[in-house]
């Protein structure tokens, strides 16, 4: 619905704007200098200016038009003219942004993804001045009265001419107007990063675990910190970058009395530190945390039935949810409507699952106290696996506990069937 609304928006503006230049009395010279390209260059330009008040990165196509006058190449308007030069500079920082954005990028050289971004701000002061040069330039309004288009087009040749009543026609330059855009959301922004200064403050890690398959567990504690299920965290270390801010899924219960990140490593960054935390002789650097941020999830209470998918490090949030059920059930929270949960994890090592194996552990033994046996219905799915290790699990299968996980259920080898598992559920719980 946001996306149609956006591309509506879009549509709107781009033909107001078209209109309006192609239409307006008041621009019948410069058309004539100018022709199609005024109204699709100045449309082009209203669609920019309101992609840039919402933060999102445009297309880099028809994004400047550069007027031509007269006696002006395109080089001398380009690199002469207050238009010219900052188009060329938010041209090139929004190429920059857009190729770092692409994924292959974005994973293996995130730095790079990361601080070709903070050209943001050249972009927006570029974009806020790009009009005051006043390259457009349209009739004034006095101009209007001494020579109407529609009266005087035509005896442009009688102009000069003391006794006729049309007098040459003035010209202005049309006001900066992408600032007006950017104001408001620029002022919030920096009010947003100065609560993100403020909020910046370095915790105090209580615990740190290294788990299989290169993932370091860190608990914290933080002065006012208060989340929910669900939430995120930016976390900040300056012995390796003092710019730098990662996001992570927050794994620990609002019940505990800490907050915890599972981080595995999977760039540069993270990999520095987690070698930094396998270093058992130097002191744990120092973190700094600002958050938590996102919407919550616990509408997941509000549902009998309830069905969490998660790939690999992508469990993260649903480590919460369970250890959140969790604490609810031991102290019989009545305000949990949930009667049965479907927890799906795939993962590509064997190795990942070790990290989860005690929450979902002690589940099971919570579970079996409280004679609530069916309440948790989890599957585990490994895909990276070889034939001589699926041979060894099915002969060892009819044992009680999983070779692999020591949990009660046991591993499935591949991707789930999800059109059987979906209708496995349908079944099982009709409307």
């Amino acid at each position: 619905m946001l996306q149609v609304a956006w591309l509506g928006l879009n549509v709107f503006l781009f033909v107001h704007a078209f209109l309006s230049f192609e239409k307006a009395t008041k621009y019948y010279y410069t058309r004539q200098i100018l022709g199609s390209a005024l109204a699709w260059a100045r449309a082009s330009a209203r669609c920019l200016n309101f992609n840039s008040m919402l933060i999102l990165l445009p297309v880099c196509r028809n994004l400047l038009s550069f007027l031509r006058g007269t006696c002006s190449t395109v080089v001398y308007v380009i690199f002469t003219s207050i238009a010219g030069l900052t188009g060329v500079i938010i041209t090139v920082a929004l190429v920059l942004m857009v190729t770092s954005a692409m994924e292959f990028i974005r994973r293996s050289y995130f730095e790079v993804f990361w601080y070709t971004h903070h050209i943001f701000i050249i972009y927006f002061i570029g974009l806020g001045i790009h009009g005051l040069g006043g390259i457009v330039w349209g009739q004034t309004e006095e101009s209007m009265f001494e020579n109407h288009p529609h009266k005087c087009a035509e005896f442009f040749d009688k102009w000069d001419d003391p006794a006729s009543y049309c007098k040459p026609p003035q010209f202005e330059g049309l006001p900066a107007e992408s600032w007006k855009w950017i104001l408001a959301p620029g002022i919030l922004y920096i009010f947003e990063r100065i609560l993100r200064f403020y909020r910046s403050q370095q915790v105090v890690i209580t615990k740190v675990v290294m788990h299989p398959s290169k993932v370091l567990e860190l608990q914290m504690h933080k002065h006012g910190f208060s989340m929910e299920v669900g939430q995120y965290i930016f976390v900040n270390c300056p012995s390796i970058s003092s710019l730098e801010r990662h996001p992570f899924t927050l794994t620990s219960a609002p019940e505990e009395d800490f907050f915890s990140i599972h981080i595995r490593a999977v760039g540069d960054w993270t990999e520095n530190l987690i070698r930094t935390f396998e270093q058992q002789y130097s002191p744990v650097p120092r973190i700094q945390v600002d958050g938590p941020f996102g919407t919550v999830s616990e509408d997941v209470f509000q549902y009998e039935v309830a069905v969490l998918v998660g790939a690999g490090i992508g469990v993260t949030p649903f480590a919460s949810i369970l250890k959140s059920i969790w604490y609810k059930f031991q102290h019989t929270d009545h305000n949990l409507k949930t009667q049965k949960i479907y927890f799906y994890w795939i993962c590509r090592e064997m190795g990942a699952f070790a990290w989860f194996n005690d929450l979902l552990a002690s589940l099971e033994q919570e579970m079996e106290e409280l004679g609530k046996v069916g309440f948790l219905n989890y599957r585990l799915f490994l895909t990276g696996w070889d034939s001589n290790f699926a041979g060894h699990a099915a002969l060892n299968f009819d044992k009680a506990n999983d070779i692999l996980t020591g949990l009660k259920q046991k591993t499935f080898f591949g991707r789930p069937m999800w059109d059987n598992e979906f209708s496995t559920i349908a079944t099982t719980h009709p409307k």
